[in-house]
């Protein structure tokens, strides 16, 4: 063969390849579990989202929505109000998060989540998202975590009136094994497979974190309820 055909060759190889890479690319922006094996699913939202269309995304089949209230105990999310007033407008189901901070104290973070989120009883379970932030390097031992924790879920529950759920990454339970320690729901994280990771079954899975819908400019967290 010419070297002018191996050129050619290669360059349709990669035409391909390239080809098979964008189709991927638009499953998994489109994707989401079937509704047959997962009736109940909806969307996790926050400032970083932008302005949300409610109407639109309730439309769109969405079931329910949580709404990021809080980081740590020194970030309000911006757009917590909003959202809350949008998903109630849209007739969805909603429910309030606080993503949680290892370098923050509980009762700091409980404050911080009891003076943005409103009594309301109409809204789902809280949840409280463990997951490393990067601009937080500490990394307390198991015991002090465990503790703390226990403390943050009894005045978020004190003040919802509801048990919470725990929102776990792969890497903080390995770390910390929170399933074993702690005994609530766990929602556990893992784009397009079940996750397995946890020492007790998931009751909530964030099945994609890639997915595009409307309503919303980029891609959302998709949460799927266990049948």
């Amino acid at each position: 063969m010419t070297f002018g055909g191996l050129l050619g060759r290669a360059a349709a190889v990669l035409a391909i390849a390239a080809a098979l890479a964008l189709a991927m690319f638009l499953y998994a922006r489109g994707w989401a579990p079937s509704r047959d094996q997962y009736p109940a699913q909806g969307v996790t939202i926050s400032a970083d989202d932008g302005a949300v269309d409610w109407g639109t995304l309730a439309a769109q089949g969405t079931d329910f929505a949580y709404i990021r209230a809080a980081q740590g105990s020194d970030m309000r999310d911006a757009a917590f109000a909003a959202n809350w007033r949008g998903a109630r407008a849209a007739g969805m189901r909603y429910g309030a998060m606080l993503d949680y901070s290892l370098c923050r104290l509980a009762s700091e973070q409980a404050t911080r989540f009891m003076t943005t989120v409103p009594r309301d009883n109409a809204a789902l379970p809280p949840a409280i998202r463990l997951t490393f932030d990067p601009a937080c390097p500490a990394r307390p031992g198991r015991d002090l975590v465990l503790s703390e924790l226990n403390t943050l879920i009894n005045l978020v529950e004190g003040h919802a009136g509801k048990p919470v759920l725990l929102n776990v990454t792969e890497a903080f339970d390995k770390v910390y094994d929170v399933g074993s320690g702690i005994n609530r729901t766990l929602w556990l994280d893992g784009n397009f497979f079940p996750p397995d990771y946890a020492t007790r079954p998931w009751v909530m899975w964030t099945a994609t974190d890639m997915r595009h819908i409307d309503g919303v400019d980029g891609p959302v967290r998709w949460d799927v309820v266990a049948p």
